[in-house]
C-alpha cells in the first residue's frame, strides 16, 4: 500500500487573507472603545457576516490569541527595520523604541491581551525576546549599560518603561519625545557612567 503523507496547508485566498486582516483590524478598534465587545459587534464594524467571522474564529478568546499574533508580527517587523543585528546599540534601540511605541498606540488594544511573563501562545515570541535580549546584550558589551547589569532584569525594566510610555502618551504626541525619556531612563538607570545620556539623541 502506498504510505500516506500529510498534505501541507494550503495557503488562503487573497481575499481571504484580506477578510482576515479586515477582521482583526477591526477587532482592534471594537476591543479598544469595549473589551467585552461581542463577535458579532466586530463583524458589522468589519462589514462582514457574522458567519465568515466565527468561520475565522471560533470564539473571542481565539480572536484575542491572533491578535496577539498581530502583536508579534508587527514587533517583528520593528525589531527588523531597527537592524538591532548591525546598527550601533545606542541607535538600534532608540529605533525600536520609537517603533514599538507607535506599535503599541496604534494595536493598544490588542496589547492588553499580550501576557508580558507568559512563554505561552499569549507571550511575547521568543524570538522577539531573543532579539531583545541580543541587542541588551550588545549594549552591554559596548559598555552602553553597565557592566554586570542583569539582561534579563535590563529587558523587564526596558519593556516597562515602554509600557508605562505608552499608557501615559497623549494621542498626538510624537514618539520621539517618549523615546527620548525612556533612554533617558534608561539610560540614567543602568547605563554606564562613562557614556553622555545626550549622545543618543543625535540619532532622533
Amino acid at each position: 500500500m502506498p504510505e500516506n503523507h500529510l498534505s501541507p496547508p494550503r495557503p488562503l485566498r487573497a481575499d481571504a487573507e484580506n477578510s482576515i486582516a479586515r477582521i482583526l483590524e477591526a477587532a482592534e478598534h471594537v476591543f479598544a472603545a469595549d473589551p467585552t465587545a461581542s463577535l458579532a459587534a466586530v463583524a458589522t464594524a468589519a462589514g462582514v457576516a457574522r458567519t465568515t467571522v466565527h468561520r475565522r474564529f471560533s470564539s473571542r478568546e481565539d480572536l484575542r490569541d491572533a491578535l496577539v499574533d498581530v502583536v508579534n508580527a508587527k514587533l517583528r517587523e520593528a525589531i527588523a527595520g531597527a537592524n538591532v543585528d548591525t546598527a550601533p546599540p545606542l541607535v538600534a534601540l532608540y529605533q525600536l523604541t520609537v517603533a514599538t511605541l507607535d506599535l503599541k498606540v496604534d494595536w493598544r488594544a490588542s496589547w492588553q491581551f499580550v501576557d508580558l511573563g507568559s512563554e505561552s501562545a499569549r507571550g511575547i515570541d521568543p524570538d522577539n525576546i531573543a532579539a531583545l535580549d541580543s541587542l541588551l546584550q550588545r549594549s552591554l558589551d559596548v559598555g552602553l549599560l553597565r557592566p554586570g547589569v542583569d539582561i534579563r532584569w535590563a529587558r523587564t525594566v526596558y519593556m516597562a518603561l515602554i509600557h508605562e510610555a505608552a499608557t501615559a502618551r497623549p494621542d498626538g504626541d510624537a514618539a520621539a519625545q517618549w523615546a527620548n525619556l525612556i533612554m533617558q531612563t534608561l539610560l540614567g538607570g543602568i547605563g554606564s557612567t562613562e557614556h553622555d545620556l545626550e549622545l543618543y539623541t543625535s540619532t532622533s
